[in-house]
């Protein structure tokens, strides 16, 4: 099927490939049950077949592809509560590493972190799709350094690259709620309310899983189920 827009610049390395399929496996655009042709998807990327076919690879090992004896990978099933399950571990996991930062971040972080949202809610009126996605990246990623917990972080990021995030820059409403609900968080650490920053950094993620259901609801995916 014809995808709606390719890699920023051309890939190299097979998890630039994964990363794009993995973007098109969480949006709806390659649907569970969908053959990934190793031609076809090296020609829509403009790469040779051999980081596509350790890209697939690897997915099989994530469970997002399966792999069928002499007909070749195929998207795996996908249903709405493995979604919410994905969302509901990053909540967690991003929660627990905010309450470990808040006492390890001094006024200066906090005022880097304010900076890094203004810069968000700049990127997001232009918008620019490859800087709000890597100052969201960027904000998320100084409260987690900070709490100084390198396995959980290593999990969560893990976790996170699930995230289809042109699909999360291209929506002007999430760019919007995004930025808000920063600036929530950010005013609960400079209060020392952690429980109150930790509650709305639940819903900062939940509620961005809840817009990527609504969103493959609305496309018909589980009704093909």
């Amino acid at each position: 099927m014809p995808r709606s827009a390719g890699l920023p610049r051309r890939p190299q390395l097979a998890d630039e490939v994964a990363a794009h399929l993995r973007n098109l496996i969480m949006s709806g655009e390659a649907r569970p049950g969908e053959y990934l042709r190793l031609d076809q998807v090296a020609a829509e990327l403009g790469v040779s077949v051999t980081p596509v076919r350790e890209a697939l690879a690897a997915l099989r090992g994530e469970d997002m592809v399966e792999l069928e004896p002499h007909r070749g990978f195929v998207v795996a099933p996908l249903s709405e509560v493995d979604v919410a399950d994905m969302f509901e571990l990053q909540a967690g996991l991003a929660t627990t590493l905010l309450g470990r930062a808040a006492a390890n971040l001094s006024a200066g972080d906090l005022d880097e972190l304010e900076r890094l949202n203004d810069e968000l809610a700049d990127a997001a009126n232009v918008p620019d799709p490859a800087e709000l996605e890597r100052l969201e990246y960027d904000f998320h990623r100084a409260i987690n350094r900070a709490a100084h917990s390198r396995k959980l972080s290593w999990f969560l990021r893990n976790a996170t690259v699930y995230l289809p995030r042109p699909f999360y820059s291209s929506d002007p409403e999430w760019r919007e709620l995004t930025v808000a609900s920063h600036r929530k968080i950010l005013r609960a650490l400079r209060k020392g309310d952690v429980a109150t920053g930790g509650v709305e950094m639940h819903r900062h993620v939940t509620e961005s899983g809840a817009r990527l259901i609504a969103h493959l609801e609305k496309t018909g995916l589980w009704r093909e189920e």
